[in-house]
Order: structure tokens, then sequence, then C-alpha cells
């Protein structure tokens, strides 16, 4: 168990944290246009569900 704890763990979160580094650093190379945040279309679902749970709240 100590062998674990001491190199085991510690690597794999240091790979996470590389794999993580390395998803993120790459939007730099990426056109502009995907580079930029998803857009976020409004399906009224989300309202619908709210005003289910929450009859008073007006989405």
């Amino acid at each position: 168990m100590a062998i674990f704890r001491q190199y085991i763990a510690p690597l794999i979160v240091v790979l996470v944290f590389l794999i993580a580094l390395v998803a993120v650093s790459a939007r730099i190379f990426l056109p502009s246009d995907m580079a930029a945040p998803a857009p976020v279309e409004e399906t009224g679902e989300v309202s619908t569900t709210l005003s289910t749970f929450f009859p008073s709240l007006s989405v």
C-alpha cells in the first residue's frame, strides 16, 4: 500500500494534470472560430423543467 501512496498515486495525479494542461493549451492552435465557446440555444426545456419544480419561479 505504501508503494501505491508514494509512487503510483502521485504519478496518476501528475498525468491527469498534464493531460488537462495539453487539452487546454491545444486551444491556442485551433482556428479562431473553433476556439470560441459553443453557442447556447434556448430550447425551452429548462424553463419547463424549472416551472415543474418551482411554480412560483418565472424564467
